[in-house]
């Protein structure tokens, strides 16, 4: 996996909680290209190995990469750092990856965003306008002045955003807006966990196929408040290890010379999940079934524990 030495270009704040960055090659040479739902991931600096995955805004050229990142009070790590950047400072990237990716060929797209889930939304809206092929977006959010690029979606003719003030009756009317689904509609979420479990369910309700639905959690979304430590047992390795707040065991098996799978880091793949012997999970993947939850399956990229310990079969 190649990496990118990138200069923070320009930087904006779009909210009081929101920051617009701007990152641009040295020299100005050719950066790598994308497409929507795309994003990179930034090198956190200190002893850990530590990377944080944001959502790339704009459409894909070879000038620069734009992303949008929420300040969490609570976090320990990514988006507190990236707030702390300054104009002209470098940050370690990877190249762009996408797990999101538009479905070719649609009759109709239907993006649904809340919160700061708006950036790869955004970035399939503008590419969407440009092919000019038909969609619909819709943004959620309890405040409008903590919604970013709020105004910009406002002036789309095929957009409705919902600004609830905290009232219930406002909020998105997910089982309205998901009636009657056409055969070749597909269908895009990105959002808080809450908001894409809601919504999931409310399209299978409605009668989406599996096929036609896709989501993805934006960064953030993963750590909570009053997470606390808890110490996992790899079984098969024989290695017990300490999981902090604000890590995951992922992250804590990379940093002691472990080789688990991985891909997307977000809880949206599969590709780390690990079998629990003994312990209680706290799932905040959303890629898991009920079943597989019930019997056992846990995400180490994401997910943690309500038991002071985990024991997993790795």
């Amino acid at each position: 996996m190649s990496s990118l030495s990138l200069k923070v270009e320009k930087i904006e704040n779009l909210t009081p909680r929101i920051r617009r960055v701007v990152l641009t090659a040295p020299d100005n040479k050719p950066l790598p290209c994308f497409t929507p739902g795309a994003h990179i991931e930034i090198h956190l600096p200190g002893e850990r190995q530590q990377k944080r995955a944001y959502s790339i805004v704009n459409l894909s050229d070879s000038d620069h990469y734009e992303i949008a990142v929420q300040l969490d009070k609570q976090s320990t790590g990514g988006s507190k750092w990236v707030h702390s950047l300054v104009e002209g400072q470098y940050v370690n990237v990877e190249t762009p990856k996408n797990h999101f990716p538009l479905v070719a060929g649609a009759d109709h797209y239907l993006l649904i965003a809340g919160g700061i889930g708006i950036t790869p939304m955004l970035s399939m809206a503008r590419a969407l306008i440009s092919s000019q092929q038909a969609f619909t977006l819709h943004y959620a959010g309890r405040d409008g002045s903590n919604m970013a690029y709020l105004a910009e979606v406002q002036c789309m003719e095929n957009s409705r955003c919902w600004i609830s003030g905290g009232d219930a009756a406002k909020r998105f009317a997910a089982t309205t807006v998901l009636a009657n689904p056409a055969a070749n509609t597909h269908l895009y979420i990105c959002g808080p966990t809450e908001m894409i479990t809601s919504v999931i369910q409310t399209a299978r309700e409605q009668g989406w196929r599996e096929d036609q639905v896709h989501y993805e959690l934006f960064a953030g979304t993963l750590e909570e408040d009053g997470d606390l430590p808890f110490e996992v047992e790899l079984r098969t390795s024989g290695v017990s290890l300490v999981v902090n707040p604000g890590q995951s065991l992922l992250d804590v098996m990379v940093e002691a010379g472990l080789d688990p799978m991985f891909d997307c880091r977000r809880g949206d793949c599969g590709v780390c999940v690990a079998q629990i012997i003994d312990g209680e999970a706290d799932h905040r993947d959303i890629c898991l079934s009920d079943r597989e939850r019930a019997n056992g399956a846990f995400c180490t990229c994401v997910s943690r524990a309500k038991t002071a310990k985990l024991v997993l079969d790795l």
